[in-house]
């Protein structure tokens, strides 16, 4: 399988949105999506980028990426956070996410940060054992939580 690996661009968002929905379908939430292309250029090709990304390419076709963005520790300072990676179903098993990961550790690397951080589904067993071949340090200390768009504008100051 021969493929490359490059910095994403603006008129890679097409395809881009296009596996974020894939990756919406396997984790079971296809309704969930709601960025648009348009979000994606202001947010990551506008005045102030707040994501960075690595496509892997073959035959003029993107079937993966890695999106990732920098994010502040109150303890560590300065890290990246892998948002996801997302390599289309038929070309999983070729070493694609692999080499997109290590993409974003030469970023990491290269920026000195003092972590790289992720998130996997506790269901997601491909993900799971990938991560574990990293050798990738499993947290079971600390939970998610969050507020949806819906919470932030019903939250009661």
């Amino acid at each position: 399988m021969n493929f490359s690996i490059r910095k994403g661009v603006q008129q890679d968002l097409p395809q881009v949105l296009g596996l974020i929905k894939e990756l919406a379908e396997y984790e079971k939430a296809p309704l969930e999506v709601t960025v648009s292309v348009a979000d994606m250029e202001r947010d990551g090709f506008g005045e102030h980028p707040i994501f960075q990304f690595f496509v892997a390419e073959t035959e003029g076709k993107i079937v993966g990426i890695s999106l990732y963005y920098i994010k502040y520790s109150t303890w560590k300072g300065k890290c990246v956070f892998l948002e996801d990676i997302i390599v289309t179903e038929a070309y999983r098993k070729f070493g694609i996410g692999k080499k997109l990961f290590d993409e974003v550790v030469k970023v990491a690397k290269e920026m000195k940060v003092k972590r790289l951080e992720w998130q996997v589904l506790e269901w997601n067993e491909p993900a799971i054992k990938f991560y574990k071949k990293l050798n990738s340090h499993f947290d079971s200390e600390w939970i998610n939580c969050k507020l949806t768009d819906k919470e932030i504008q019903e939250y009661k100051f």
